[in-house]
């Protein structure tokens, strides 16, 4: 009964989050001869269009080469060093890309959003921001989860030393573990990683620390960018993927239970649990330029970034593959 609230609770949240409308176009006409292209992804539950992406292509003349990445910030890597044509990354990492010099990637499109929770750990009091005063959080620096919790801070004028940041690397089930042996008080992690406590019984939503809404970071779960080598040379293969991936969106926004089901099968998940998650992720970009250039920005003053890079933002987007889908 205590999940159900939380999940209807979550579910009205998300629900005003802004979304894209779906409507996508005709499909593509095959390319020939077949053009290979190489994706990096993770197994996030947002990025379960991907489950249908490559027998799509297939159809359309384009052989894609799945790579799995951790985390954003490996793929991220792979895609500036030229080892991938496309890749799911942070929405900050464009801006981290520019102010290391690197601007060999473009960004394409938004993939999601939910609202975001820290996640308490059963008997911690954690009623409201003044609670995490002293209590030990973990965290993923540089992560996406990370940008949006950090400006949330920020902007409510939370010092962000008045809690102990735990460092955790490698994947969600890290935060997890960190959670359920008592080494923390806290998580701020992604899904599936946050039902995850709840369901197993040892953690909860921490609903008045909403992180997911701040006004430099925003509620952009990942974007899609491509390698401007690759727009360049296989810009037919490059829009198939884009008609492909938001075509596989709109099929599972029409369709929750083939969303849990993709969900489940992508990450390896319990159905049950994949089934909860979904009822809190909104497929479709949230993302816009504006909103990337005020991260940027953000992030410079901050000095987690090492220089200003907002005014470069526009000129490293191309919007037009996601316009040209959708006709």
């Amino acid at each position: 009964m205590r999940l159900a609230r939380i999940t209807l609770a979550l579910a009205a949240a998300v629900a005003m989050l802004p979304g894209h409308a779906f409507a996508v176009g005709p499909e593509p006409a095959p390319i020939s001869p077949p053009v290979q292209i190489t994706v990096g992804y993770q197994k996030v539950g947002h990025l379960a269009p991907m489950v249908q992406v490559t027998e799509q292509l297939k159809k359309l003349g384009v052989e894609a080469k799945m790579v799995e990445f951790v985390r954003y910030a490996d793929a991220r890597t792979a895609l500036l060093a030229g080892s991938l044509d496309v890749a799911s990354i942070g929405p900050a990492d464009l801006a981290i890309a520019l102010s290391q010099g690197s601007t060999s990637a473009i960004g394409l499109m938004g993939v999601g959003s939910s609202p975001k929770y820290v996640i308490g750990r059963n008997g911690v009091k954690l009623d409201s921001w003044d609670d995490i005063k002293g209590k030990k959080i973990a965290i993923a620096p540089g992560s996406a989860v990370w940008f949006q919790f950090a400006a949330t801070l920020v902007e409510k004028n939370i010092p962000y030393n008045s809690f102990q940041a735990v460092n955790i690397q490698g994947g969600g089930a890290n935060f997890d573990q960190a959670l359920k042996k008592g080494d923390v008080d806290a998580i701020v992690t992604w899904e599936p990683f946050e039902s995850t406590p709840v369901l197993e019984g040892y953690g909860f939503f921490a609903k008045n620390l909403e992180y997911g809404q701040s006004k430099a970071v925003g509620a952009e779960l990942g974007i899609i960018a491509a390698s401007k080598d690759a727009l360049e040379k296989k810009r037919g293969a490059i829009e198939r993927f884009v008609w492909a991936y938001l075509s596989a969106q709109e099929d599972m926004s029409k369709n929750p239970e083939k969303f849990t089901k993709s969900y489940a099968e992508f990450t390896g998940i319990e159905p049950k649990l994949s089934a909860e998650a979904t009822k809190v992720i909104k497929l479709g970009e949230v993302v816009s330029v504006d909103q990337i250039k005020r991260q940027a920005k953000a992030f410079a003053d901050l000095g987690v970034i090492p220089n200003d890079v907002s005014g470069q933002i526009a000129n490293y987007w191309d919007g037009s593959l996601v316009t040209q889908a959708m006709k």
